[in-house]
């Protein structure tokens, strides 16, 4: 199975070809290609794998936009006791869809897989 680690808002996600994964929000419209460089790892097999030091030189995962959502509510609650404070308030965090088109190890290669 082949996948990457790449790094997008400073925070990791497991890139498979065919599969989406959820980023924090970027500014791009839908069906907009996105190209993500910061590639920390790449497996091809179980075998064959490429670490970087910290970042593998020339590698891409290119990706396209499927959608802009919004996660789930979380209550963000401030309580201070004996002193009736209480301050109660709702985020929403918004997300890009990104669907994994390819993994490429250099930026020069034309096969990509």
């Amino acid at each position: 199975m082949k996948y990457a680690i790449v790094v997008s808002g400073g925070k990791q996600y497991k890139a498979v070809p065919g599969e989406t994964i959820q980023v924090d929000r970027l500014p791009n419209e839908l069906d907009e290609k996105v190209i993500l460089d910061e590639v920390l790892f790449i497996a091809d097999g179980i075998k064959k794998m490429t670490i970087g030091t910290p970042l593998i030189k020339g590698a891409q995962v290119k990706t396209t936009v499927t959608g802009q959502i919004k996660g789930q509510k979380i209550l963000v609650f401030k309580y201070k006791p004996k002193v009736r404070y209480r301050r109660r308030q709702g985020h929403r965090q918004r997300y890009t869809l990104l669907r994994v088109d390819k993994i490429v190890k250099k930026a020069g290669d034309k096969n990509g897989s």
